[in-house]
């Protein structure tokens, strides 16, 4: 428990140094390449990058917040390039449902994390849209230390157990 206490810690090292680069990332105004491996998706998180929607093969809305903190919906499109890569485009925030009526072009914003990959997220927005709240990564959760300091209460706790157990044993 104490090794998985000193684990965490080294953990919440790795992860104020991966928040600080993801800060730099968008702080920077420099565009990367649409990345197209899971490697280069870590590296370009937080990143401006512009993706060419050739083609749009599916429309999604779920909820989301715009840029001004009202809750909504958030418009998202997957896309194929001319090349066969996909991206999915979070294109904007409303506060209705409808499909946004988008047929594809060219998409400059910021790369945010999504469930299995990337997307990017529209700015300016598009299809008539409003801007959505931008990725941030201070909304990436650092709990390390909470986690730490619990696995060295359990260890202290199992301690305490242990000596408990052995005073009722010298004394039985």
């Amino acid at each position: 428990m104490i090794a998985l206490g000193v684990w965490q810690l080294q953990r919440k090292e790795w992860k104020e140094d991966l928040l600080a680069r993801y800060e730099g990332a968008a702080m920077s105004s420099a565009e990367v390449a649409w990345p197209t491996s899971e490697p280069a998706i870590e590296n370009a998180l937080y990143h401006r990058s512009r993706f060419d929607c050739a083609q749009v093969t599916g429309h999604q809305e779920r909820s989301g917040q715009s840029a001004g903190g009202e809750p909504g919906w958030a418009h998202l499109v997957t896309c194929r390039n001319a090349s066969g890569q996909t991206a999915e485009i979070a294109l904007g925030w409303s506060d209705r449902p409808a499909v946004a009526q988008w047929s594809g072009g060219a998409v400059t914003g910021m790369i945010g994390p999504t469930t299995g990959g990337a997307k990017l997220v529209a700015d300016p927005p598009q299809a008539g849209l409003q801007p959505l709240a931008r990725p941030d990564p201070r909304d990436i959760p650092n709990n390390h230390f909470a986690y730490a300091i619990q696995w060295f209460l359990f260890a202290a706790t199992a301690l305490v157990i242990y000596a408990l157990a052995l005073r009722k044993r010298w004394r039985g």
